[in-house]
């Protein structure tokens, strides 16, 4: 059996933030920036406070089955409210999306490669 690849989104909303809550995420924007995102075991925490008071974990994780996303999914949700919960920040919303990296379609140059060998 092979290992798969999961990627899971951890959103949510900051609610009820102090203004020394919110000066501390202003502070620390910069490590958290949209541009810099990526999946990670650990989790990375994206957000613009200037724009909206919306936040993205992005966890990457793995499995042997296609049921192991379940498992994977639930470690990132417990995850980000240990992060948020142990800082005091207030949230609301927190939702959550996973893929399978290995149920995702070819982009085109992998299927180029696919078709040439």
């Amino acid at each position: 059996m092979s290992t798969r690849t999961f990627r899971i989104t951890v959103r949510g909303v900051f609610d009820a933030l102090t203004p020394e809550q919110r000066a501390e995420l202003q502070s620390r924007a910069a490590d958290h920036n949209v541009l810099f995102a990526a999946f990670t075991p650990e989790g990375h925490l994206s957000y613009d406070l200037d724009a909206r008071a919306v936040f993205t974990f992005r966890y990457q994780d793995s499995g042997e089955a296609e049921e192991d996303i379940l498992d994977a999914t639930e470690r990132a949700e417990t995850s980000a409210r240990a992060w948020l919960d142990a800082r005091g920040y207030g949230y609301k919303n927190l939702r959550s999306q996973s893929e399978d990296l290995s149920q995702a379609p070819l982009g085109k140059r992998q299927r180029r490669e696919a078709r040439n060998g």
